[in-house]
């Protein structure tokens, strides 16, 4: 025996590092540096195609990954004995190993980071209660399950590890994988998503507990003292940790302030500390991961640091290192193993009993703490997710020789199975988005017949650039003190990716309830926090803070959605462009402006897009200091219309003076051309305007603020100068689609259709001015279809 591992102990170094090339007639395969660079490109391959492939599907990337490190196992192309031997020989696994354990070992440090200890603590008993009845009755199901196992493929191996091992696999759940499916369900920041989180969290946690357990269990020395040891010096270690490494990092948090670069030092500290920990947990006998996720949760969440240290390791690993970890797996698991009636139908149970012990006991729970039965079922479902966590265990069972292959391959295809069919389930069972009954919806515009409802309106946003335009915008907004008067939404619109900081964004999201309302701190750090809690309290003003995290693909569903569900009465949108400092317009980004584009098409209700040029400067305005000069260009229409309708509520703020410029058509007017329009609508389009205008003059005598000025031109450059004079007002509001011939001697080609042709030109360098633009689309059933016909 000595001997025999001496000689496989010094077969392992004879590969050599890198290669002299093909020309001296050396094979790179046969090296180590080049082999691991196919494996890891081979690898990178086939798991983000099969990700692409499964994207219809809406399953998360961790499915892709499994399935892509099974395939390339001895499943599929391994039974290759040619391909084996090439691309995956046994001399080369020593290495894969140790690369896929580096990139697990700061996988589970980003996993800490995700988890707060703070919000565990504000857990309700609801969430509490699911995640226990989570884990009890898969875990006792689970024991159960083993003892036939033990009884049929599982004969030699340790009794006691074994039942633990097999009961911490079944009551599991994902919670990075869950988290990315609520994403994708567009179910992350509803009440079901935020129990789903707390309780997998919950779950997530005592799951370690037990696997850190399982793992004292499974030494090769099988005497109880060894296990006792094991499991007190890792307690010992993480009491030490939380005496120790919390103060260091809290000094650490101090020095790194918000919107400056982290201080490498301290990264590389951070860093290095992890592998410490996973060095002195691998000493005591539990697995080096346990080290770096104590870490990953010491890590105070408050502030840049968190953050800075996710951006700086999470591609690397997620998209190098991790993968070969499913790989690494994969290659453990051989399929044809499960060979015969009773294999199979060991599969069948394993699956039976780990769906029926998390779905039942959860889905039971859920009723007796009065979850409506749909979100009961959706939730159990849920809690079902598993995933790496669950490789993890698995793997470790399998290296410390208390799983076999047999049984290996069918919790692994267990996993794999019950994960696939969360996405499925959930989106059958539970339709969150339930259409708001058209009799409950009676204000889908700002134009209405009693000025003195309550105004309705959505404003999105995508960072803190322009947070101060649009509360300005807000304030002027908010016209006199009525019984009924502002409700604002502000959402928050942000990125769906499958980046580990969008789950930091969903802890930041959950605390309180409110998605970036923090209310316990007050400081400078989150300005948006600190502007919108401001106006709320200086203006009386109802703001409900919410957050949209989805793909910009489809960003669009979650702010239409939104508004049908809170029956706004208007949805203010970001340009896809901001000012620079020489006063023009840079795109942000393209993929906002097909963002804007698609509301556009699918509101519910009226769109405005504002195109900011610094509305009442950088800071907010108090409302006793408001002193704006708001310009409406009514060219006529159905736009046109509900642009001055939102121009008669600012009206009605004491700092505001409201200016409207009417064009008409000179009786000779020669370049602008007579459209034949069906006489009918025409006319009574016209009689719209014009009952209009009516209105406007007799609240004119009463309020001296407001002043109308009708300009009659004969081409497209008298309508340009005529804009040109009003250069120096604070703000345009125009109509997106104005009627008349006078608009339609104005359109010309521009890279921001949704703008329409006045919006366009006052965005162009064609005209001069400081001034912001609100460009206004009212709603109509017919203009919004026939304009998702034009963009879709």
């Amino acid at each position: 025996m000595v001997s025999s591992n001496a000689t496989s102990g010094h077969a392992c170094p004879s590969i050599k590092t890198t290669s002299n090339g093909v020309f001296q007639g050396n094979n790179p395969l046969d090296f180590a540096l080049p082999l691991a660079i196919l494996q890891i490109c081979l690898v990178i391959v086939v798991t983000r195609g099969l990700a692409f492939l499964l994207r219809p599907l809406r399953q998360p990337r961790v499915i892709a990954e499994i399935i892509g490190g099974i395939l390339l196992g001895p499943s599929a192309l391994g039974r290759s004995k040619g391909f084996l031997l090439a691309v995956f020989p046994t001399r080369s696994l020593t290495v894969l190993d140790t690369l896929a354990n580096i990139g697990l070992i700061f996988f589970l440090f980003l996993a800490g980071l995700e988890l707060d200890l703070k919000s565990l603590g504000r857990t309700g008993k609801k969430a509490l209660a699911i995640a226990m009845a989570g884990i009890s009755l898969p875990f006792a199901m689970g024991i159960g399950t083993s003892f036939i196992l033990r009884l049929t493929i599982s004969k030699d191996v340790n009794s006691t590890a074994f039942l633990v091992f097999i009961g911490v696999a079944l009551s599991i759940t994902a919670f990075p994988v869950l988290a990315r499916i609520l994403a994708e369900l567009k179910l992350l920041t509803t009440d079901i998503g935020r129990m789903a989180m707390s309780a997998a969290a919950v779950n997530d946690v005592a799951a370690w507990i037990l696997l850190a357990l399982a793992i004292s269990l499974s030494g090769s020395n099988t005497s109880p003292i060894i296990s006792f040891w094991v499991f007190l010096s890792g307690c010992i270690f993480f009491i030490c940790s939380i005496l120790i490494v919390p103060p260091i990092f809290k000094w650490m948090t101090k020095w790194c302030q918000e919107g400056e670069p982290v201080e490498e030092m301290y990264v590389c500290a951070t860093l290095a500390a992890v592998l410490a920990a996973g060095f002195v947990t691998d000493a005591i006998g539990i697995h080096a991961m346990f080290g770096a996720f104590i870490i990953g949760i010491l890590v105070p969440k408050e502030g840049p640091f968190a953050g800075a240290l996710v951006e700086k390791v999470e591609d690397i690993v997620s998209g190098l290192f991790l993968p070969l970890y499913f790989v690494s797996s994969g290659l453990k698991t051989n399929v044809a193993t499960i060979q015969g009636l009773q294999s199979w139908g060991l599969l069948v149970l394993v699956i039976f009993t780990a769906c029926f012990g998390k779905i039942v006991g959860t889905f039971v729970v859920s009723l007796l703490c009065k979850v409506p039965l749909r979100e009961s079922l959706a939730i159990a479902i849920l809690m079902n997710t598993k995933g790496l966590v669950e490789l993890i265990v698995l793997n470790i069972g399998k290296d410390r020789k208390v799983l076999n292959d047999e049984t290996f391959s069918i919790m692994v295809l267990m996993a794999l199975f019950t994960t696939f069919i969360t996405t499925p389930l959930v989106t059958a069972v539970y339709k969150p988005a339930r259409r708001v009954k058209m009799a409950d919806y009676k204000y889908r515009t700002v134009e209405r017949r009693s000025s003195n409802t309550e105004l309705r309106v959505l404003v999105c946003f995508h960072g803190s650039r322009n947070i101060s335009s649009i509360i300005n915008l807000l304030e002027v907004s908010r016209g006199v003190e009525k019984a009924e008067g502002l409700c604002v939404y502000a959402m928050h619109l942000m990125e769906h990716s499958e980046r580990t900081s969008a789950i930091l964004m969903v802890h930041k999201a959950r605390k309180n309830g409110l998605p970036f309302w923090n209310r316990g701190q007050r400081s400078g750090s989150n300005l948006v926090v600190v502007a919108f809690d401001a106006f709320q309290q200086l203006s009386r003003v109802s703001v409900q803070p919410m957050t949209a995290i989805s793909s910009m693909a489809d960003m669009h569903e979650d702010i239409c959605t939104t508004a049908e569900r809170k029956r706004v009465a208007m949805i203010i949108l970001p340009f896809h462009k901001h000012q620079r400092m020489d006063g023009s317009l840079e795109t942000t980004r393209t993929d906002f402006q097909l963002v804007n584009r698609r509301v556009l098409g699918d509101a519910p209700c009226s769109v405005g897009i504002l195109v900011d040029r610094g509305f009442g400067g950088t800071t907010q305005v108090s409302a006793s200091n408001v002193s704006y000069v708001i310009t409406v260009l009514f060219f006529g229409g159905r736009d046109d219309r509900e642009a001055l309708a939102y121009g008669a509520r600012m009206a009605e703020h004491p700092g505001v003076s409201l200016k409207v410029i009417r064009f008409l058509v000179k009786p000779e007017a020669g370049e602008i051309s007579r459209v034949d329009m069906d006489g009918s609508s025409s006319t009574r389009l016209g009689s719209l305007d014009e009952d209009f205008i009516s209105e406007l003059k007799q609240k004119m005598s009463k309020d001296d603020s407001v002043k109308l000025e009708e300009k009659f031109v004969g081409n497209a450059a008298e309508t340009i100068d005529a804009i040109h004079e009003a250069r120096h007002s604070n703000l345009f509001l125009v109509g997106r689609l104005p009627d008349g011939e006078i608009a339609l001697a104005l359109r010309s080609s521009s890279d921001s259709p949704e703008l329409g042709p006045v919006g366009g030109l006052l965005a162009s360098s064609d005209i001069s001015t400081t001034a912001s633009v609100l460009v206004v689309q009212q709603y109509s059933s017919q203009v919004s279809l026939d304009l998702a016909l034009q963009i879709g």
